[in-house]
């Protein structure tokens, strides 16, 4: 059938693109080791030329296929499935590119291009090393170009293309005709996810998979040594490790900020599986770029560097593995769905598992054990899933026994006041925590392999910060003596001298923090709350060592101060957020006794939601809040609510505005986006937990109900007392007219929650005209008027409304969040002492380099 429309040019491109970047990368991958196994300089040179063109290919092929992939989302050419499903024509044009990453497809395309652009740094800077890191690095990219290749082998797929058409991935009857895109373009696509149209999602996610793109240096390094049984390599790897270390940090907490930003929790932190995914590769990459540095200064810990970068990567392809395998769909609130691919996931994580293994045995015979060993394992698993555990567990197993037995290091042991002693376990305590991270963020893929449902805690939040917070502790704490010590050995009197002062310091104000400064989280109980005080203090200690260090120990030096600031950043980060989550303060109590929703297992408290009616000023503690007005934005079509705050200590007042947008992607309702009032030491942050269902139309009536002063009468929650009838008073909210008279009623209505609210129906007499004069309950849903006066005078006739649906309002959420600036500017802090640290051990790299010649 020939199809009406349809724009095929750019997908034949895109899939030409992908098979050349799938085989330029292979030719690439083969080139590059050849020239490293190559003695003769002649073939080498050769080999390395053909390497450099293949993976200009490859570079090339990437780029191509990302400028067609933007061509085909920007222009809306929906007879693609990938702009079908995450774009339409509505959305603005800064969200095109958060289309890219939505999909699997478009995360692996960035993933390789980000390897593309290491790669030639790589190249460039890398010498005698190219040919070793590059054919990682190459390898790296043969596996992803799988992932996007989407061609059958015996009816087997390889990867999922992001040029296929929709009309062949999807059987329905409008693809029977010729003219099927109009329909198509007339309804639109999918859309992007709204919980992704958010800023933070166009800068994020690049910055993470950057992150992620930048632990394979590392690895590569460390692949490149145990291939060529050369340890050099960690001197060279040092800058790399600062910057993927920092680079990495920095997207992490990016998703923080959009988590605080567009996610309804409260936070910028739930221990959600993605979010621990990515946290840990850090913790190890962090733990290995510590003991690279104890290997350069003092000759220790090689074998454990070695070790700390080759799971630093596999941990990044793991999490890969967890993200987009379809396991974590029902645990955490932004992993992929399934797309078919976990066989290929699984083997891409397990070749990279065992690889190292192989090349860390030097024998011929023992690396051909471990081959057959890596297939045998492979094909069990294949029949019982579980032995996938064993496989992995026992190939680090047999790689710590090889790095052990084939990597050489220093038999004296170190002084317990050296430097590199403490930095040690300091390391050793970052991939304990990295440990129990990855355990607890792993039960799904536990319960999916051995069949059995653990189910996890009623508090996974305090499941994690139970133990975290003694991490943190003892983590600050090393942090901040052990820039005091010396590599090797420290003189006691030196290190107490030196130290004392930053300690007395630290103790002064960490203690004026804890008294002072309102720190009573009482929710765990007294043990957790003084282990909240111990981080407080080892959080201020880092920073005001280290600042202390960098003047004392240092002389002010700042270019080689770079550990040091980044200590500061982490110590800052620490207590930003060791404050900010313990003085978290709900400001919403519910004072109006309306519950706009019932509580559901592990969802919002209705006490903690304050109910606002429009145009009604409304008790909220330290605030009167006003629920103003609501718009729809046009352009990101999200409906803005406008809530007044002032003060009642007299502050200035400011105005929030939480939004919501309308779910897609299959989604109902609406997903709410909170708003925030930021001042230098604190957060007023408000989102929305409900808004009123559009549509729903209120089909009440008033009916009549006879009451006497002093009667009660019930309604559905509460009930209503009249007080008093009086004839023309003064005080009550209707303006009397010349010539006119008026008779209120006096009624209070007692609500079931304990609220009292007063209402005043009127009847206006003007000669022998009579108005009746309604009066309401918002709150409540009452309307009373004021029908007539019975004729024993004493019995009046009151029409009483229940509405069953309530008028305009809102219901809000409200946290103070103090100090939580601390955090965020650690984060910058932490990542500029990261890059400076970069910049001076690559300086200092060059110089040595330039020495030798």
């Amino acid at each position: 059938m020939d199809y009406i429309g349809e724009h095929l040019l750019p997908g034949q491109i895109g899939h030409f693109f992908a098979i050349l970047s799938l085989v330029a990368s292979l030719v690439a991958t083969i080139a590059f080791f050849k020239a490293n196994q190559e003695k003769d300089l002649l073939q080498k040179t050769n080999w390395l030329k053909l390497a450099r063109i293949s993976f200009l290919l490859e570079t090339v092929s990437v780029l191509a296929m990302f400028g067609t992939l933007y061509y085909i989302i920007s222009n809306h050419l929906f007879e693609y499935k990938y702009a079908w499903q995450h774009s339409d024509k509505s959305l603005q044009v800064e969200y095109l590119l958060s289309c890219f990453w939505e999909g699997q497809e478009g995360s692996f395309m960035l993933w390789s291009f980000w390897h593309c652009v290491l790669g030639w740094f790589i190249i460039w800077r890398a010498k005698e090393w190219e040919a070793g890191v590059m054919t990682v690095m190459s390898f790296a990219q043969f596996s992803l170009a799988t992932m996007l290749i989407g061609v059958y082998f015996f009816e087997h797929r390889v990867g999922s293309s992001p040029f296929v058409l929709l009309r062949n991935e999807m059987d329905a009857p409008i693809f029977s005709s010729p003219n099927y895109l109009e329909g198509i373009y007339n309804q639109g696509g999918q859309g992007l996810n709204a919980l992704l149209q958010n800023y933070w999602m166009v800068i994020h996610p690049p910055i993470l998979f950057l992150g992620f793109a930048s632990t394979l240096v590392p690895f590569a390094y460390a692949f490149a040594g145990l291939m060529n049984k050369n340890h050099e390599w960690i001197k060279r790897s040092l800058p790399w490790a600062s910057f993927s270390a920092g680079i990495l940090g920095l997207g992490i907490m990016m998703g923080a900020a959009w988590a605080y930003e567009s996610l309804s929790f409260g936070g910028y932190w739930a221990w959600d599986p993605v979010e621990n995914a990515s946290l840990v590769p850090w913790l190890t990459l962090v733990a290995g770029l510590h003991t690279n540095l104890i290997f350069k200064s003092s000759g220790y810990s090689l074998r454990t560097t070695y070790f700390f970068y080759i799971i630093s990567f596999i941990l990044v392809l793991y999490s890969t593995f967890l993200t987009r395998s379809g396991v974590l769909g029902d645990t955490s609130v932004h992993a992929f769905t399934d797309l078919g691919m976990n066989v290929q996931l699984y083997l891409f994580l397990n070749v990279f598992v065992w690889l190292p293994t192989i090349f860390a045995a030097k024998e011929l015979k023992t690396k051909l054990q471990i081959i057959v060993v890596f297939i045998a394992a492979n094909v069990i698993s294949y029949w019982y899933p579980w032995f996938t555990l064993i496989s992995i567990f026992g190939s680090f197993i047999w790689l710590t026994v090889l790095l052990n037995k084939h990597v050489p290091t220093i038999k004296k042991e170190e002084s317990t006041y050296s430097r590199e002693f403490w930095m040690y376990i300091g390391s050793l305590v970052i991939f304990l925590s990295a440990i129990i991270i990855i355990f607890q963020t792993s039960l799904p893929v536990l319960n999916k392999l051995i069949g059995r449902k653990y189910a996890p805690p009623e508090d996974i939040i305090l499941q994690y910060n139970q133990i975290q917070i003694f991490v943190a502790f003892v983590v600050g704490f090393l942090t901040a003596v052990t820039q005091y010590l010396k590599y090797k050995d420290t003189p006691k009197e030196f290190f107490g001298k030196n130290v004392l002062l930053p300690t007395i310091i630290s103790v002064v104000i960490s203690l004026c923090i804890s008294i002072f400064g309102g720190i009573h989280y009482d929710k765990h109980g007294a043990g957790f709350l003084f282990a909240i005080h111990l981080a407080i203090f080892s959080a201020v200690y880092a920073i005001v060592a280290n600042a202390g260090y960098i003047w004392i120990g240092l002389k002010g030096k700042m270019k080689s101060a770079g550990a040091s600031i980044a200590h500061i950043g982490f110590g800052m980060v620490l207590l930003g957020v060791l404050i900010s989550a313990s003085r978290k303060e709900v400001l919403s109590y519910n004072t109006t006794g309306i519950a706009a929703f019932k509580q559901e297992k592990g969802g919002e408290d209705p006490r903690e939601n304050i109910t606002l009616f429009k145009g009604q000023p409304t008790d909220m503690g330290k605030y009167m809040v006003t629920y103003v007005n609501n718009y729809m934005n046009a352009v990101d079509r999200k409906k803005y609510y406008q809530v007044d705050f002032v003060p009642k200590d007299g502050g200035k007042g400011f105005s929030l505005y939480p939004d919501v947008i309308k779910m897609n992607k299959g989604g109902e309702g609406f997903s709410a986006n909170p708003d925030a009032k930021h001042y230098l030491h604190k957060d007023i942050f408000a989102y929305l937990t409900s808004v009123p269902k559009e549509g729903e139309a209120d089909t009440s009536t008033f009916q009549p109900r006879q009451m006497k002063v002093g009667d009660t009468l019930f309604y559905g929650s509460g009930r209503m007392v009249l007080q008093d009838v009086s004839l023309n008073p003064e005080g009550t909210k209707h303006k009397i007219a010349a010539g006119d008279s008026l008779m209120v009623l006096d009624i209070l209505v007692i609500a079931n929650s304990g609220a009292l609210y007063r209402t005043f129906p009127a009847i206006r007499l003007n000669h022998d005209n009579t108005k009746s004069i309604a009066d309401s309950v918002l709150a409540e849903g009452l309307t009373f008027q004021f029908g007539k006066l019975l004729p024993d005078q004493k019995t009046f006739e009151v029409g009483v409304k229940e509405s069953k649906v309530l008028p305009d309002f809102v219901t809000l959420k409200v946290y103070e969040f103090p100090m939580i600036n601390m955090l965020w500017l650690g984060v910058i802090v932490m990542f500029f002492g990261f890059i400076l640290s970069m910049y001076y051990r690559s300086t200092q790299l060059k110089n040595k380099l330039l020495v030798k010649k």
